[in-house]
């Protein structure tokens, strides 16, 4: 393929030298021609029979690079004992007579990009300040142990600069950062570290990653990912990353910067200028990469990338410069206002609220009565209850008086609709039956606590992301905080103080975990700081605290009947007076030291009382409790 070869070198080793020209000549008939470094070529027009091979250290090939810009010459290396980076970032072979080979292959051949940082060249990777592992190509090195100290170490060391980051098309941002991390393409060295983006030796863009957490949640989150994960993408991007991809960004600061280029030359400068060189040289890449030079081949010119709304901004930047990391992310201050205001607007009192409470009320007091779930569904989703609930639990950790008084105001009128309604509803209908839709709204326990910690979580989230503020009807149903109070309006028109006590404890249960586990939500996303909120949350779990005594001893209750349960209903048939008798547990109830069952007993003939009372003890000895029964006899005629 080529006539004539440049042998550009310093070495002396006249062994070394002898062994490569000497497989030259023999395999290829190549003419060798051996020149210095400082030799700088012109082209000419029988370049393409001439190839410029050269055996130089790390440094030495920049210098030839930077000194053969943009010229229509055909460059080789070859692996020398100095050029440890050359040969990563190439993928040459560290077989001097395998990257020959190399040379002389057409496929391998390729134009390449270089990155320029202010006037040095870098053959991938520019690091500013610490990127906290991401650029440690050596961990894997290490112990378990080791690895460990290393994560809790940087866990501690972190700290930020201000950085000013503008692009090719003057886009500008003002940031807080630990450190930046540029690369040219994705080589070898970089398949070593956490980076597994594919990105192209010669589409005219440099990638720069910023490391930048709004939190200590995210930062660890973010080490994590690197220590022992150990894969980072722009697919899976940490949010206390950002990325840019552009063929220019300038990097500013009001101090100096500490950079290193291909992680050995350490340089300092307030402005960084980085450029990418397009199809600047040609090159014979190691048969590594082969698969990249095919894959460049058919590449397609890409737009800038710029992935940068997670960085800290304004305030937030200010808090990480003086070494605060927050525990929680602190929300962005138009995020903030627009929560805020719709906020308050849910908190206001309205005639609609007022009419939707109402007809919610009559409608789950219909569903009551006619023991009806889907009417108590279109309850729980007509109910508007559940945003001065959102809007209060904000009101407790802001400690705003506006917010808090005016929240609990409108929730405080449509508790009162709700029982009025319902009350007057249970006095005008001419039933007092308590049916089942009602019973299981009078003995609540830990697990209604749950859900409505559970939905004040998925509230305070849904309220806050305006992309799933449509769960919220879901989030409705799911708390149902107006059934409870129809049946406590029911309890007080019919006068029975078991109605009105558990369903004003379940409706008690709903609102503080709802409150306390949106306040929490709010301040994990940012939008309160803990200090602030310590004295609202104080109170709000006191209140938990105590409603949660009667709801463990209820579930404690729950639990019993369930063991009870298992055991009685291991009797599925037994013989009684020669006669076979299959039993079905309807329901049960353990009351102090009497069990209460409603059974179903099927059987081909009529049994007397004797063989009821045989039945009973049988399932008495099961439980070694006294158990009262109440029959339902079927006989089964064939």
């Amino acid at each position: 393929m080529y006539k004539n070869i440049n042998f550009i070198t310093q070495e002396k080793d006249e062994k070394v030298l002898n062994e490569i020209f000497d497989y030259i000549k023999e395999k290829y008939k190549s003419e060798i021609s051996i020149f210095s470094t400082e030799e700088i070529f012109d082209e000419h027009k029988n370049d393409k029979d001439t190839l410029f091979l050269l055996f130089l250290s790390d440094n030495e090939i920049k210098n030839f690079f930077q000194n053969h810009l943009n010229k229509s010459i055909f460059i080789s290396i070859l692996p020398h004992k100095d050029s440890a980076n050359t040969i990563k970032n190439y993928g040459i072979s560290s077989n001097i007579i395998d990257a020959i080979d190399d040379s002389y292959n057409p496929e391998l051949l390729s134009k390449i990009d270089l990155l320029k940082c202010n006037e040095f060249l870098s053959f991938n990777r520019i690091s500013i300040g610490d990127m906290h592992g991401m650029n440690n190509f050596d961990y894997n090195k290490n112990s378990r142990l080791n690895k460990i100290k290393i994560f809790f170490d940087n866990l501690k060391n972190i700290s930020f600069k201000s950085y000013t980051l503008t692009t090719s098309e003057e886009y500008s941002i003002k940031t807080a950062a630990s450190g930046i991390t540029i690369l040219e393409h994705l080589s070898i060295a970089t398949q070593e570290s956490a980076l597994r983006d594919e990105l192209s030796i010669h589409d005219g863009k440099l990638n720069a990653y910023i490391l930048a957490p709004t939190s200590l949640i995210s930062y660890v989150w973010y080490l994590l990912s690197i220590f022992f994960y150990q894969r980072i993408s722009l697919v899976s991007l940490p949010k206390s990353l950002g990325f840019i991809k552009a063929s220019k960004l300038t990097i500013s600061s009001n101090e100096m910067l500490d950079y290193q280029i291909d992680n050995k030359d350490l340089h300092q400068s307030k402005l960084i200028k980085l450029e990418v060189l397009q199809d600047c040289l040609n090159i014979h890449l190691g048969r590594s990469l082969v698969e990249i030079v095919k894959n460049d081949d058919n590449y397609i010119e890409e737009k800038d990338v710029i992935k940068l709304n997670s960085l800290p901004k304004a305030e937030l930047s200010s808090i990480l410069i003086e070494g605060k990391l927050p525990l929680f992310k602190k929300a962005s201050d138009d995020d903030f206002k627009d929560l805020l205001s719709s906020l308050k607007q849910s908190a206001n009192f309205s005639y609609t609220y007022a009419i939707l409470m109402i007809l919610s009320t009559l409608l789950s007091t219909t569903g009551l009565f006619a023991n009806s779930t889907p009417v108590i569904i279109g309850a729980m989703i007509l109910a508007p209850l559940m945003a001065p609930i959102i809007s209060l639990s904000m009101g407790i950790i802001r400690a705003d008086k506006f917010l808090l008084f005016q929240s609990l105001r409108t929730l405080l009128f449509g508790i009162f609709l709700a029982l009025l309604f319902s009350s007057i509803y249970a006095l005008l209908i001419p039933l007092e039956q308590i049916t089942v839709e009602m019973q299981v709204r009078v003995n609540p326990n830990l697990l209604d606590l749950m859900v409505a910690i559970f939905s004040g979580i998925a509230g305070a989230y849904a309220t806050s992301k305006e992309e799933v503020s449509k769960s919220l009807a879901g989030v409705a149903i799911a708390v149902a905080l107006v059934p409870p109070l129809s049946v406590m309006g029911i309890g007080l028109g019919i006068g029975n103080i078991d109605l009105i006590y558990g369903s004003f404890l379940l409706f008690l249960t709903n609102l503080v975990g709802i409150t306390l586990s949106a306040a929490l939500t709010f301040i994990v996303l940012g939008f309160a700081p803990v200090k602030k909120a310590q004295k609202g949350l104080f109170y709000t779990f006191v209140l938990m605290a105590l409603i949660s005594i009667p709801l463990f001893l209820s579930f404690i209750k729950v639990v019993d009947n369930y063991e009870y349960f298992n055991k009685l209903n291991s009797f599925k048939s037994i013989v009684v007076n020669d006669k076979k008798v299959e039993l079905n547990i309807q329901s049960l109830q353990n009351k102090k030291d009497k069990i209460f069952v409603n059974l179903e007993v099927v059987s081909s003939e009529y049994l007397s009382f004797n063989d009821y009372n045989i039945i009973k003890n049988k399932l008495q000895e099961t439980v070694d409790k006294q158990i009262v029964l109440k029959i339902i006899a079927v006989v089964q005629i064939n």
